[in-house]
């Protein structure tokens, strides 16, 4: 149905409705146009407020001199006094470089803006933290850490973003003695939503989740953080049960021990995949398989491949925003749960689930980072609010309100029995 004239932008607490004139007709689910209007219209997705009044002269002296001496002076004496006396104990970075948004690639910063932004609004929308969008006119992994290091001071948490891999892995790595909670959530944001998804899935297929044997195509930032979480690597101790073996593939297909062109990550991968050694392309990996996930590229598989995995396949093809393998193609081949990262189909694997949820626990107890058994506390919580699981419902709609308490929830008490 086409609409012209004008629409309305609904705005939450005291922000008035914004009447957008429309030139030219737009379908309603035409949403890249849609969303060009409401971009341009606003001229952005965020703003600042005062949490103080302005309104005499006495206001005044308080939010600002003289009286705004005396916090100063205490922050001095004690620097943690600041997470109590400022914005620090409620505000996250959203850093990117701009080398990896989204399905668009290598757009640079400033294309990036309105996706840090909508990062920024999730933040409040979900979990009431303050985040700010940063991005950065360098893709230079030493400057990235660098000015990382010295905006820090005036945030409680870094959310690194749409950075490029193998980048990522150094510049998240070299950020983790901030004192703050540093977070590449395009890795650990997925990778812990998956591991929501398949437990849940493991559940409806009526398969020991310890016993899985998984498949994950894509050895960039997600598929790595993925591997990771599934095998279990950091939660020695933590009473978290790894799935049985994970082999990872790349677009030369399985990552195996006797290859001489893998880098320094993937050779890394080899210490907590493929037990087996298995080797050739993805297929063979596939065979007798019992969970596919793809982070890689659309369109990669067919009815036949699924035929060749175990019985009651679980699919999680996450590619955007074509899947791996459509999910009626995946059901035609035999798979039992399958997910997406698509709005329109069941089942959809969003960071948005976790990442706000995730630095609302971790502000709260003022963890110093993000902690594997973190992340696996996270994921238990996650699938937990599905109280029933089905083929049709492993994850809670994204927009499921308990979602975020659940996570930061389970992330503070984590964070509270293992302190770091």
């Amino acid at each position: 149905m086409g609409l012209r004239g004008c629409f309305q932008v609904f705005c939450p607490g005291s922000y008035p409705v914004l009447v957008v004139p429309l030139f030219e007709q737009i379908t309603m689910n035409d949403y890249s146009e849609r969303s060009l209007v409401l971009h341009r219209s606003l001229h952005g997705k965020l703003g600042v407020y005062s949490k103080v009044p302005l309104l005499s002269r006495d206001d005044l002296s308080l939010a600002y001199t003289p009286g705004v001496a005396r916090p100063c002076e205490v922050i001095a004496a004690d620097p943690d006094a600041a997470r109590e006396l400022t914005i620090k104990r409620n505000s996250v970075a959203v850093v990117t470089d701009g080398s990896a948004v989204l399905g668009l690639g290598n757009i640079g910063p400033l294309a990036a803006l309105p996706v840090m932004e909508g990062k920024a609004v999730l933040f409040k929308e979900f979990a009431d933290i303050d985040a700010w969008p940063i991005c950065l006119a360098t893709q230079d992994a030493d400057e990235i850490v660098a000015t990382v290091r010295n905006i820090a001071p005036g945030f409680g948490g870094i959310n690194l973003e749409d950075i490029g891999a193998p980048q990522c892995f150094e510049v998240e790595a070299r950020l983790q003695d901030l004192g703050i909670p540093v977070f590449h959530d395009d890795q650990h944001g997925t990778a812990i939503v998956l591991l929501a998804a398949l437990l849940n899935a493991a559940r409806v297929v009526g398969r020991p989740f310890e016993q899985l044997r998984v498949v994950v195509n894509g050895a960039g930032a997600a598929g790595i953080a993925i591997a990771r979480l599934l095998a279990g690597v950091g939660q020695e101790g933590s009473g978290f049960r790894p799935v049985a073996d994970v082999i990872m593939c790349d677009s030369r297909g399985i990552i195996h021990a006797d290859r001489s062109d893998l880098n320094l990550v993937k050779q890394e991968v080899l210490g907590f995949t493929n037990r087996g050694n298995v080797k050739g392309a993805l297929g063979a990996a596939l065979e007798g398989a019992d969970v596919f996930v793809g982070v890689s590229r659309g369109n990669l598989l067919r009815a036949e491949d699924i035929e060749t995995m175990a019985s009651d396949p679980i699919v999680l093809a996450l590619a955007n925003p074509i899947p791996e393998i459509m999910p009626d193609e995946a059901l035609r081949g035999g798979a039992a749960v399958v997910g997406t990262g698509r709005s329109d189909f069941p089942n959809q694997v969003n960071n948005v689930l976790v990442f706000p949820g995730i630095f609302r626990g971790a502000l709260d107890v003022q963890a110093r980072s993000i902690t594997e058994p973190m992340k696996a506390a996270a994921a238990i919580a996650l699938a937990g609010v599905v109280d029933e699981p089905s083929a049709d419902r492993i994850l809670p709609e994204v927009l499921d309100r308990r979602v975020t308490p659940a996570v930061a929830n389970a992330v503070a008490r984590a964070a509270e029995q293992a302190p770091v």
